[in-house]
């Protein structure tokens, strides 16, 4: 989509006007009377693309004397080249950085006031959120159809800004304080967490030197919690269980093919060397589905391609988690790789995979005759339970397509695939499971909750019809409190479930729980006036007919 097509004539002068009227006009125009500057503008409006008139101001500001140009034309490249918005603190100190240099100087960072000014009102600041963003989102579209005039190579200058200031010598000392604050240092996060995306993108000589300096030892502690805290904030806490995490590992971990080779061919590491986590290099790369890397590292003798992390998670497993297809058929080319291996919770590369739905790795690892589909972990939960309760409608249907899997296989609280999916409301899945004889619709689990009163509970009004219409299914079948679907619909306000349940004749709607209470004093209790409604005539007709 192009500038010309996102508005139409009209609209696209009004908005040259308002975008205009926002760009400091006193500084393009230079006419003595307002009269003129107002002729000058209607003229220059009149007919003016958006595109014309980001040109212009992009002139004004390169134009600008001293640092102002440098600063304005850095800020339009961070915010339309960042991989998140930036807060303005953050900006602030992007810009300071000095490309090369050992220390960061606090006192190079400008205020924010002067980077609004430099910009000639391009960009604005959020003041709730502190974050800097463009004008209008047709600048963005703007920068980017023309950055290689305006930026040359964005990713690659801000991947030298990036390591620049990884490799200060305050990053290093905080690295190595026992008790480390960051706080005066806020573009920090940024850079640990992204530097190697921009990096993948464009890697100049410059850049590739700085990552070299920054990885021939061991990723600093702060960068890496910040780094590995993105994909799961646990995983920090393992911090000092294991040996840091390397710079190996931290190139795996982007996919750097061109970093790997060469901390590789330096020699400096131990390919199979494990990091807090219990992570090798190959872990990372197949957990982030950097095809090429693995490739790298599957082509090394000394490589351990099984090798389990502090979890027991092999690299295979770590690729069926994350549903990469390509590193799952690289790693099962090799004879070492145990494609049914479980990790310290028993689950399989195979339950990891139905755990997001990946169907693709599903069928891969299904094709294998090593692979049990049948198998449960620790806490009994099958690889068709983990589908069932995620509504991974896709992979329960090739699960159930295998003799060795048992439909109505419970886990060790007695829940059934049907139970979990009817808690959570998967329609289709429970759909599949009941078209299956073994599947017993009425099975409670251990808190004696069969699969119509979890789907009552929780309202989901089209399961409470598929269960109905099963003879086997008892509509009055009360859990251990005694408590009726009828009671759990009414205690949570459930008023179609409660109408559905009332048009069965079995259900009684006057049966008293273990603490006396029946479904219309739990929905009295709970103030749910509509089923109170529903409720209040047949507990009337009940009475009058005792």
């Amino acid at each position: 989509m192009t500038l010309g097509t996102l508005l139409t004539p009209s609209a696209n002068r009004c908005a040259s006007r308002f975008l205009l009227a926002s760009l400091n006009i006193e500084a393009i125009l230079h006419e003595s009377t307002i009269h003129r500057r107002r002729e000058k503008l209607r003229k220059m409006t009149d007919g003016l693309e958006l595109g014309d008139v980001y040109g212009a101001t992009i002139e004004r500001i390169k134009v600008q004397d001293g640092g102002k140009s440098r600063l304005g034309m850095a800020a339009l490249m961070w915010i339309s080249h960042a991989k998140r918005p930036l807060r303005a603190d953050e900006l602030c100190h992007a810009l300071a950085v000095e490309i090369g240099s050992a220390d960061f100087n606090t006192s190079n960072v400008p205020s924010m006031s002067t980077l609004v000014g430099c910009c000639h009102g391009l960009i604005t600041v959020d003041k709730e959120a502190s974050i800097v963003r463009l004008i209008h989102f047709t600048l963005q579209e703007y920068l980017s159809t023309h950055h290689d005039k305006l930026f040359g190579t964005p990713h690659s200058a801000i991947t030298e800004i990036c390591l620049t200031y990884l490799n200060s010598q305050q990053v290093k000392a905080l690295s190595a304080d026992a008790s480390p604050d960051a706080h005066g240092m806020p573009f920090l996060e940024y850079c640990s967490v992204y530097w190697g995306i921009h990096a993948k993108r464009e890697l100049s000589d410059c850049a590739r030197s700085l990552a070299l300096e920054l990885l021939k030892g061991h990723y600093g502690e702060i960068p890496t919690k910040s780094l590995i805290g993105r994909l799961d904030p646990d995983y920090a806490e393992g911090w000092g269980t294991y040996s840091p995490f390397g710079g190996l590992h931290c190139a795996s971990f982007f996919g750097i093919v061109e970093l790997v080779t060469a901390l590789i061919e330096m020699g400096c590491y131990d390919i199979n060397e494990q990091d807090f986590l219990g992570c090798t290099p190959l872990a990372w790369a197949a957990h982030n589905g950097h095809e090429k890397v693995v490739e790298i590292l599957l082509r090394r003798k000394e490589v351990n391609p099984d090798e389990p992390d502090s979890l027991g998670q092999t690299p295979l497993s770590h690729a069926a988690w994350t549903g990469h297809e390509g590193v799952v058929k690289l790693l099962l080319g090799r004879e070492e790789v145990d494609p049914d291996k479980p990790d310290k919770d028993g689950r399989t590369p195979l339950s990891h995979a139905t755990w997001d739905g990946h169907e693709r790795v599903v069928a891969i690892l299904l094709r294998r005759q090593e692979v049990n589909p049948g198998k449960s972990d620790m806490s009994g939960r099958t690889p068709l339970l983990f589908a069932a309760g995620f509504g991974r409608e896709g992979v329960v249907r090739m699960l159930l397509g295998r003799e060795e899997v048992n439909p109505d296989k419970p886990d060790r609280w007695n829940q059934s695939p049907l139970s979990l999916a009817a808690q959570r409301g998967h329609v289709g899945v429970v759909k599949l499971l009941l078209r299956r004889e073994e599947v017993d619709p009425n099975k409670p689990d251990n808190s004696g909750h069969a699969p119509l009163s979890y789907a009552a509970r929780n309202g989901h009004e089209a399961i409470v019809k598929a269960l109905l219409q099963q003879q086997a299914v008892d509509p009055n079948k009360p859990n251990i409190e005694n408590r009726t679907p009828l009671s759990l619909a009414a205690g949570r306000g459930h008023a179609e479930v409660v109408k559905i349940l009332l048009g069965r004749d079995e259900v009684n709607p006057d049966q008293p729980d273990n603490c006396g209470q029946t479904p219309l004093s739990h929905a009295a209790q709970n103030d749910h006036k509509g089923v109170v409604a529903l409720l209040l005539p047949r507990n009337v007709a009940s009475s009058s007919t005792i």
